[in-house]
């Protein structure tokens, strides 16, 4: 059951780091710190009280951004760079506990930044099309669930590691039916914004003139001739 649990965590945590890093830390390094569990001796260094201030402060500026519409993207797409190479480095981490050899390492490496990056651009993907609404609450609402499912998936994957795994392999289901349609909604989005732009940027066509616009043409010449 030892290779089960750290496998859940490993995958747990990499999950976590995909969808909210800083909570997934400041959770990881409480639960720690509290003796609830024993985190491997690679991730002991969350439990540093200069880590967990850290989290919980950059958890608090993510936690207003991640609710403002528009902003929220805009944080996710700076953070790309940030939660798949971080919720690697935590699964191989994780997977240190186990004592695998360096390939094995490695490929927890891979395994964890794949988990994360599929949390990832799943949450952001959603979130993008989410802000087409022009109603703040839909965002609200799934942020508040993705905070919770962070907090939620890290408890399970610590006390029920098998369910977590379970849970896990049918998010990433449907993750692989799911991103292919937000990736066509937000292609659809951007052709759509492009079309605003260009509609603003084309002159209008000048109208053609009428018979009075003709008549006054004509006079206005017939008074210039000698």
């Amino acid at each position: 059951m030892e290779i089960i649990d750290a496998i859940a965590l490993m995958l747990g945590a990499a999950w976590a780091s995909g969808i909210n890093l800083y909570a997934a830390v400041l959770v990881l390094g409480y639960i720690g710190s509290t003796g609830y569990t024993t985190l491997p001796p690679a991730l002991e260094v969350l439990q540093d009280p200069l880590v967990m201030g850290i989290a919980a402060l950059m958890y608090f500026v993510e936690f207003v951004a991640d609710k403002t519409p528009g902003v929220d993207s805009g944080w996710d797409a700076i953070h790309t760079f940030i939660r798949i190479p971080a919720g690697a480095m935590i699964a191989a981490g994780a997977a240190g506990g186990l004592d695998m050899n360096q390939a094995a390492e490695f490929g927890a490496l891979l395994l964890g930044g794949s988990v994360a990056a599929t949390s990832h651009f799943t949450k952001a993907g959603s979130r993008l099309v989410i802000n087409t609404s022009p109603e703040p609450v839909t965002n609200w609402t799934a942020s508040v669930t993705e905070d919770i499912a962070v907090v939620g998936g890290l408890w399970t994957a610590l006390n029920y590691p098998v369910l977590f795994i379970a849970a896990l392999i049918l998010f990433i289901l449907l993750a692989i039916w799911l991103l292919p349609k937000i990736w066509r909604a937000i292609k659809r989005i951007a052709a759509k914004i492009r079309g605003w732009f260009k509609n603003k940027e084309a002159p209008e066509p000048e109208s053609a003139p009428g018979n009075e616009e003709i008549a006054r043409r004509l006079e206005s010449k017939s008074a210039d001739e000698p």
